[in-house]
């Protein structure tokens, strides 16, 4: 398990937390047995720590493969005791997993957590040749989404506003879309929400340059569909 971190951050609409240095207070383990995913949070006392509700749910697991190509949003079970828990099948591989919590009363940084399936002994970050788009449109389902960007420039805010046709998204876990953006080395994380609760707009900030991947996700009646972009920040 790798909880090394090199700069995660967590925007929540126009919430900039940029790099956060903070003494990370809960230790989280990550468990794959059965086709069972296994999540298990404890302070430094030993105790199961507090959380709060963001966006209708307690814990937002983001589960990614290393070379980028498979994506997961998960909400998993609260089993009590600190222990979350969500069946899933995974293919062996490795697999690199966000735990999105807002923990109360103490320090939680989000860190890329290693969780190797089956016979894997890829270790670290693996070269997934990844290529900037260029154009950023995607077509799924019969739903256009159009990815507008105003700049790609680390440190200064970057706007992502979404046009949208072949339907209107529905809301999904209180906001009309929700946007994870994880770097090539899969060591920095970014979760956005709109910026109003009306627009398909988001708002972050990059805090270094290089290829990224984002997961754009609208929901559209009951499927919720992840439209992914490869970007470079300069």
């Amino acid at each position: 398990m790798d909880q090394h971190n090199h700069g995660t951050s967590h925007h929540h609409g126009t919430h900039h937390s940029g790099h956060i240095h903070m003494e990370n207070e809960v230790n989280v383990a990550v468990d794959y047995k059965g086709n069972l995913l296994s999540i298990s949070l404890k302070d430094k006392q030993n105790n199961v720590p507090e959380l709060a509700v963001s966006h209708e749910k307690i814990m937002h697991l983001i589960m990614v493969s290393s070379d980028l190509n498979q994506f997961y949003h998960l909400h998993p079970v609260d089993k009590g005791n600190g222990v979350f828990q969500q069946e899933i099948t995974l293919e062996d591989g490795l697999y690199k997993v966000f735990v999105d919590i807002n923990a109360k009363n103490v320090g939680y940084q989000i860190m890329p957590i290693d969780l190797h399936i089956g016979h894997s002994h890829t270790q670290g970050h693996v070269d997934n040749h990844l290529k900037p788009d260029e154009i950023l449109e995607k077509t799924i389902n019969n739903k256009t989404v159009e990815l507008k960007i105003d700049s790609l420039v680390t440190n200064k805010p970057t706007i992502l506003t979404y046009q949208i046709s072949g339907g209107d998204p529905d809301p999904y876990l209180g906001a009309l879309g929700h946007v994870i953006i994880i770097d090539e080395g899969v060591t920095q994380f970014i979760h956005v929400h709109p910026v109003s609760d009306d627009k398909t707009v988001f708002e972050t900030q990059f805090s270094n340059p290089g290829i990224y991947k984002i997961w754009s996700e609208f929901k559209f009646g009951e499927r919720v569909i992840a439209y992914p972009f490869v970007i470079n920040v300069k």
